[in-house]
């Protein structure tokens, strides 16, 4: 599904971001993706998302080249990639039935079917008695749970989490990790960028650890 191979990331202003990075992520895999502030997490899911480019190396998602996508294909990729901000980045005047509505809209649906499939991602994440609550009705945990409602509606494949539970008391994050592990039970590949270790390590899942853009640990979980 997710493929680095010597994989560098430079920025004219700040340097390597990125320095030598390979693994190889298999499809309906979990996955978490640590290290300190500034280590490098939210650039490696930024070139799997496709909102930035290598500088050098390949990074291949689902037999995909990224570096050498067309720019004309580039939407269709992201259409098979959701992905979940520990900001929320919710629309403050819209319901929570639109806002998770927004991807299904952009893709061109009908509303049939955007109603069934809004309801259904709402149901997976326990809020679908909420679906007319605006965001600043919500608690933090479910906001973020309509964040990850979102990303899932369109059913990707694929799922990135950059910090998903930075601003959750541990009792939430646990839940929100239990919700990611019921969409990788059914298949879905998943890598979540978390600084959140003793909570990762009480989970049976392989952990990559970055330092200064470089890959200094890849353990394979329990």
């Amino acid at each position: 599904m997710i493929e680095f191979d010597h994989v560098h990331k430079r920025y004219p202003e700040r340097g390597e971001a990125l320095s030598d990075i390979s693994f190889a992520l298999a499809a309906g895999e979990m996955a978490f993706l640590t290290g300190h502030s500034g280590a490098g997490k939210s650039t490696l899911l930024r070139l799997i998302g496709l909102l930035e480019r290598p500088s050098r190396g390949r990074v291949v998602v689902d037999g995909r080249d990224l570096g050498a996508l067309p720019r004309r294909q580039i939407p269709l990729h992201r259409r098979q990639v959701g992905m979940i901000f520990q900001d929320h980045r919710l629309l403050a005047d819209r319901s929570v039935f639109d806002n998770v509505a927004l991807p299904l809209q952009v893709m061109g649906y009908g509303q049939r079917e955007i109603g069934r499939r809004v309801r259904a991602a709402l149901d997976h994440v326990g809020l679908l008695k909420r679906e007319r609550a605006t965001p600043v009705a919500l608690s933090g945990g479910e906001q973020q749970r309509v964040g990850i409602a979102r990303a899932v509606v369109a059913r990707p494949p694929l799922l990135l989490a950059d910090e998903p539970t930075g601003n959750l008391d541990p009792e939430l994050s646990r839940e929100i990790f239990e919700l990611f592990e019921r969409f990788q039970y059914v298949g879905v590949t998943l890598l979540i960028a978390t600084h959140d270790l003793s909570l990762v390590a009480r989970m049976p899942y392989r952990t990559l650890t970055l330092a200064d853009g470089r890959l200094v640990n890849d353990s394979g979980g329990w």
